[in-house]
């Protein structure tokens, strides 16, 4: 496809002119994936290396802004039916619950069987079809615009009244979503709650409620007033109402329709489809062949939002903190996995925000800031006094600062195929294609990696995540090696379902994670830790993004560091040496 050359009347090389007609042929195409990345490296390499490294911007202009924008649009529409697919996936978790998907248009992209017998609308509609009064059907169209603009949060509650007056009031929750095209959808749900078995004990164990309390919570999910339910109850609407402010302490919410919110996401209705589920909904990280299927734990936060994570190993057994990288290696081999559990080695995993079935955070918030606070919850939660932290390859940066929040809490940092800041552009240089394109991405066109995630993302659906790895992989024969093996290969693949299935990608939160402080010189983090614990680097000669020359620069840099170099391993030492890494990390439990 070719590029109208009136928007690059002032390219900065013919080379990265010619590449903007392939960011167009890549879009309508994500198979070409693996020859655009040779092409715009071509064109940037020469750019990056005459930039101020301290100040490394670089295609900050209109002009590549708006050929990205458009060749996004078209990625996002590459595949219509796919997207019909996806936006039919969006509603399965809702079960019962009428639950529609809507556009910037204000179109239903998709309805369940429910809403359909529900509410009367179906696919090809328009938020007009509610059958909602007038003026509800207005406040309902400004929502939606209101919550894909970033305005007003991710989430949004709406008390709104039927049309029919008679059918009274009904609670409708927005929320914000991702297909798997990366467009923003919105869906809308309205309150007809399935009570889960379980969520008594729930609301007991997060918020202290009493028998009383939660059956008035149970009530309120159901439609009933304060009168209906003192009426059930047999007691005053006086009564009610105090224990309904009691109610809102506990939750610390300041009214009905937040109280509403909270419920409605603890009983997890919008359940993030990365995941296959129990009968019941709890949702699991589940093996194929020699992986044991765990189910994910969850914490409920005060204001909605839920944590997850797994436990590998012995569920009771010592912890050991691990982040698993932006990838979401989240499971280890299943040897690995069941040595640990006979170790009494309890590897607790945190699901970063966005991923999997936790629960993403606004664009305000600083994402590296919310990630070592979830990791922090889950140990309180898990009541861990102290531990060691193990990290895999650029999470070494998460490590670092997990471990300089709480220098007390933890024995040791052990980093696979650790990286340290990078402080030089030849250490991009040195890196294999595959690794420089992405992390060279987030360091020099941070505005350009939602395109390059979503695009990666295709391209993986569309070659299989085997096909991926074994080509990303292909200058490593160590890595590709490891592997071969099948129990690795059955771990890289279930674990990195919290990242990427058919029908969810973590496009958002992947790019949030690889363009924060990563990319900066994060040298004072590291030097923080320095003669406060014992910091091991695991390092393979065949690693891909840390070539030899790179990491002997490291061990210079950081020369109290503890380097265990292994010849014959890459990045994924950690899948292929995994005893020397249970040995090290019970080497130092406190």
């Amino acid at each position: 496809m070719s590029v109208d050359k009136s928007d690059s009347d002032n390219p900065q090389d013919e080379g990265l002119s010619s590449s903007f007609d392939e960011v167009y042929d890549v879009a309508l195409d994500p198979a070409r994936y693996r020859s655009f990345v040779e092409t715009w490296e071509r064109a940037l390499a020469p750019l990056r290396s005459r930039l101020d490294f301290g100040a490394p911007r670089l295609l900050d202009d209109t002009v590549t802004q708006r050929h990205f924008d458009r060749a996004m649009t078209i990625l996002d529409r590459v595949n219509t039916s796919a997207a019909t697919n996806d936006a039919a996936a969006a509603l399965q978790p809702f079960g019962s619950v009428p639950a529609l998907l809507v556009d910037g248009q204000l179109r239903l992209r998709a309805v369940n069987s429910d809403a359909t017998k529900v509410l009367g609308v179906a696919v090809g509609g328009a938020i007009a079809d509610l059958p909602l009064a007038a003026d509800d059907i207005r406040q309902v169209g400004r929502t939606v615009r209101e919550l894909l603009s970033g305005k007003k949060g991710d989430t949004a509650m709406l008390r709104l009244h039927a049309d029919d007056a008679r059918s009274g009031a009904m609670l409708f929750r927005l929320q914000c979503c991702t297909s798997n095209t990366g467009e923003s959808l919105v869906v809308v749900a309205t309150n007809r709650i399935a009570w889960r078995d379980g969520f008594n004990e729930v609301l007991e164990d997060a918020f202290d409620l009493t028998p009383t309390e939660i059956e008035i919570v149970r009530g309120l999910t159901e439609q009933g007033s304060i009168a209906e339910i003192a009426r059930h109850r047999g007691r005053s609407v006086d009564t009610i109402r105090a224990q309904l402010k009691s109610i809102l302490f506990k939750t610390e919410t300041h009214s009905q329709t937040e109280l509403m919110r909270l419920i409605w996401s603890a009983l997890d209705m919008i359940r993030s489809p990365a995941v296959s589920e129990t009968d019941d909904g709890a949702p699991l990280s589940r093996g194929q062949k020699t992986l044991a299927t765990l189910e994910y734990n969850r914490l409920m936060q005060a204001d909605g939002r839920q944590i997850s994570y797994l436990k590998l190993g012995d569920p009771a057994g010592r912890p050991v903190v691990y982040l698993s990288l932006d990838l979401g290696l989240s499971r280890w081999p299943a040897s690995a996995e069941r040595e640990a559990a006979r170790r009494g080695i309890c590897v607790i995993v945190p699901v970063r925000p966005g991923y999997g079935v936790t629960s993403p955070v606004p664009r305000t918030v600083d994402y590296d800031a919310a990630l070592i606070d979830d990791a922090l919850r889950i140990l309180d939660a898990e009541k861990v006094a102290r531990c060691p932290i193990l990290t895999l390859g650029d999470d070494a940066f998460y490590g670092f600062r997990l471990a300089g929040a709480q220098p007390a809490r933890f024995s040791a940092l052990i980093a696979c195929a650790g990286v340290l800041p990078i402080t030089r552009h030849e250490q991009f240089a040195r890196m294999e294609k595959w690794h420089r394109n992405v992390v060279a991405t987030a360091k020099y066109t941070p505005h350009l990696m939602m395109f390059f995630a979503k695009l990666g993302n295709w391209f993986v659906r569309k070659i299989g995540k085997e096909k991926f790895v074994e080509t990303v992989f292909a200058s490593s024969p160590a890595d590709l090696a490891t592997f071969a093996d099948p129990e690795v290969r059955e771990a890289m693949i279930v674990g990195s379902e919290i990242m990427l299935t058919d029908t969810f990608a973590a496009h958002e939160a992947y790019t949030r994670s690889l363009i924060g402080g990563k990319t900066e010189d994060w040298s004072a983090d590291a030097i923080r830790l320095k003669d406060q614990i014992p910091v091991i680097f695991m390092n393979g000669l065949q690693d891909q993004q840390v070539h030899p020359d790179t990491l002997t620069e490291f061990q210079q840099d950081f020369d109290w560091i503890d380097y265990r170099i292994i010849e014959e391993a890459g990045q994924l030492v950690l899948f292929k040496e995994w005893r020397m890494v249970l040995d090290l990390i019970e080497d130092h439990m406190p």
